[in-house]
Formats: C-alpha cells, sequence, structure tokens
C-alpha cells in the first residue's frame, strides 16, 4: 500500500503529466488509498529521490488492469518498460487470465509505448459527468445499503450474471471490497425484491458510481433508471460532483446513463496484452 507521501508524489507526478499532456490518467486513487498489504500492486521509480515514473495493477477477478505515467523530463529511457515489465511479471505471478493496458485516447505518448509490444485494440471506455436533471422519483425501487448473507449472494450473481465473473472470482473480489471498506455498496430493489446492485465512492470530492448491473431478466423495466435516479440525487444533495465509466460499444447503457444526465468528457482506451 502506498505510503502517504507516496499517494502525495503520485497526486503531484499526475498533475505534471496531465497538464503537459492535456489529457487525463485514470489513477484509481480511491483504489490506491485501499490497497491489499499483501499484494504487489504499485510500481515506482525514482531518479534523484523525485518519483519520476508510476505504474498501477488494478484487479477485476481474472483481468488485470495496468496504467501509469513517466514525468515528461524523464522519457525516453526505458522507465515505463521497466515498470511495466515488473508489473506483468507479477500478474503473471498472480495467474491472471487476462491483462489490459489502459491509456487516454488522447496520449500520442502512450500510443507510441504501445505500438512496440504485443497488444490488440480491446475497447474504448467514456467517462462521464452528471448534469443537472429531472430525475426519476418512484417509491416502488429502492436502495440501501448490503448488509446480509442473502445481499452478498445476490451481489455474486450479478457479478457473474452481468460482468462474465466466475463464482469464485466474484467471491473473492466482493470480500475485498468489504475488507478495503473504500465504497458504498448498495443492493436495488424493485417491489420489495432484490433487483441489483450499485457501489459508490467518495473521494477527491467526488463521487463515482461503480459495478453498476440488474439481473437479466430484469433489464428494461426502468429499474436501472430509477434506482440510478436515487443514487445521483442522494450524492447531488451532498454537493459532489458525479461520474461513471461505461464501455463505448455499450449502447444500452449510454442511453441509460445519458436520460439520467449523464455526459461524456473524456475516453480511456484499453489494449488487450499479448506477449
Amino acid at each position: 500500500m502506498p505510503t502517504k507521501d507516496q499517494l502525495l508524489q503520485i497526486k503531484q507526478l499526475q498533475h505534471i503529466c496531465e497538464q503537459q499532456g492535456g489529457f487525463e490518467l485514470k489513477l484509481n486513487i480511491d483504489m490506491l488509498e485501499n490497497r491489499d498489504e499483501n499484494s504487489k500492486e504499485d510500481f515506482f521509480h525514482y531518479e534523484d529521490g523525485q518519483l519520476v515514473g508510476f505504474l498501477g495493477s488494478y484487479g477485476f477477478g481474472n483481468k488485470i488492469e495496468l496504467t501509469g505515467m513517466v514525468h515528461p523530463g524523464y522519457r525516453r529511457k526505458g522507465i515505463f518498460s521497466k515498470l511495466f515489465a515488473m508489473a506483468v511479471e507479477e500478474a503473471r505471478q498472480r495467474n491472471a487470465k487476462v491483462i489490459l493496458l489502459n491509456a487516454p485516447s488522447s496520449s500520442e505518448t502512450a500510443k507510441k509505448f504501445i505500438a512496440n509490444i504485443p497488444c490488440t485494440f480491446s475497447m474504448t471506455e467514456y467517462q462521464m459527468k452528471w448534469h443537472q436533471t429531472d430525475l426519476y422519483e418512484d417509491p416502488a425501487v429502492t436502495i440501501r445499503p448490503s448488509a446480509s448473507q442473502e445481499d452478498w449472494d445476490a451481489e455474486i450473481q450479478l457479478e457473474v450474471a452481468c460482468f462474465g465473473f466466475s463464482e469464485q472470482e466474484a467471491s473473492e473480489f466482493n470480500q475485498r471490497m468489504r475488507e478495503l471498506n473504500g465504497e458504498d455498496m448498495f443492493i436495488i430493489e424493485a417491489e420489495g425484491e432484490i433487483a441489483g446492485k450499485i457501489r459508490v465512492s467518495e473521494t477527491e470530492g467526488e463521487a463515482w458510481i461503480y459495478g453498476f448491473a440488474v439481473f437479466p431478466n430484469l433489464q428494461g423495466k426502468g429499474i436501472g433508471r430509477k434506482a440510478l435516479s436515487k443514487v445521483v440525487k442522494m450524492k447531488s444533495d451532498k454537493g459532489l460532483p458525479i461520474f461513471l465509466e461505461v464501455e463505448a460499444k455499450n449502447g444500452n447503457a449510454l442511453k441509460l446513463y445519458e436520460s439520467c444526465g449523464f455526459r461524456n468528457y473524456h475516453s480511456q482506451d484499453y489494449y488487450l496484452y499479448q506477449g
């Protein structure tokens, strides 16, 4: 787990890279602040006591996402290649089945690096921000904190049905989310029955929505839109800007988010590593 000083150094380096490149990096600060102390997930490179290179590894079931940065004044020295090789080796030690590289769509530096390693384009992910709009109110759809064994079982089923996890991967992932206690985990109910789930992380004065899922047999009934509206209202009432991420080719999810007032403002590209 990064120390407080390391977290500050990461944020400072991020600011420098984003200012110079004109893009936003997806470093998942909330996850960096809640790392598993028993896992090697963060890789650092220092020059004369200054952090000039960083790469973070983020596990989601059998998939690991890698993203990082190098100070503009220290590029073309093989720093990121070194960090990347270390992260890939660690991912192999953890028996990851899928390794994805994440980079801002507009980063030319990232594209040059990716062009020289064995990988193929996988997808584009939109980052969306909520803009004030009328929200859908329906007392038949409610959200509440996840608390019981029944809730846990439903969350596992939703991860399997909606995100392609195996039951073991879903169980391990959800257990870690609970142990780290960095997010609010909610159950969606429709007419008193469990219909879905949603997670919300508050960090750096922002609210980010993750893991939003409704059981497939209940999709298309407006449950997701009504549940999302309730979460947005909850966080908006606290004065927080609200964000989420969605795969660009997921047309149904895009329509849902746009209907609730979310607008795309940035994008990230993902590449499947084949080394």
